[in-house]
C-alpha cells in the first residue's frame, strides 16, 4: 500500500484504535542497549537523557520514576512521512475536547498518546474525522 500525503484523504480514511494497555514516559540516563529489556515501544535521545515510551507496568517494576500514565491510540492508515498537517489537526481535534495529544510518529502509522482517563473521549472525537463530509 502507498502511503498518503493528501490531508482529507488521510483524515476520512483512518481508523483510529485503541491500543490495549498502559504506557508511560521515562527518562534514564545510559545508552538505549542498557534498556532494551525493557521492551521499549520507543526509544528517543535526547541532549538530557534517553526518553523511553513503554508499558506502565514494566515502569514500575524496573523502579523508574513517571509523571502520568497514557493510552495508545493508533491512526491506520499509511500516512506517508511527507504528509503535511496531520499532526496539527489532530492536535486541534484534540484540544477542542481539553485532550493533550503526544505524537509519535513511525514509518506506517502515526501514533498518539493520551491521558488514559481521556483515551475513549480522544478515540471518539477521532472519529468524528471520517464522519465529517469532505
Amino acid at each position: 500500500m502507498t502511503a498518503i500525503t493528501e490531508l482529507d484523504k488521510l483524515l476520512c480514511s483512518m481508523s483510529p484504535e485503541l491500543v490495549s494497555g498502559e504506557f508511560v514516559f521515562c527518562t534514564v540516563q545510559g545508552t538505549a542497549q542498557d534498556y532494551l529489556a525493557l521492551d521499549p515501544i520507543m526509544m528517543f535521545i535526547e541532549s538530557e537523557g534517553l526518553t523511553l515510551i513503554l508499558a506502565k507496568q514494566t515502569a514500575l517494576e524496573a523502579g523508574l520514576a513517571f509523571e502520568s500514565a497514557f493510552s495508545q491510540i493508533t491512526l491506520t492508515v499509511r500516512s506517508s512521512l511527507d504528509a503535511v498537517g496531520l499532526t496539527a489537526a489532530v492536535s486541534n481535534k484534540l484540544t477542542e475536547k481539553g485532550i493533550s495529544a503526544n505524537v509519535v510518529a513511525a514509518y506506517y502509522h502515526d501514533h498518539i498518546f493520551v491521558q488514559t482517563e481521556k483515551a475513549e473521549a480522544a478515540l471518539a472525537a477521532l472519529k468524528e474525522f471520517s464522519t465529517q463530509p469532505s
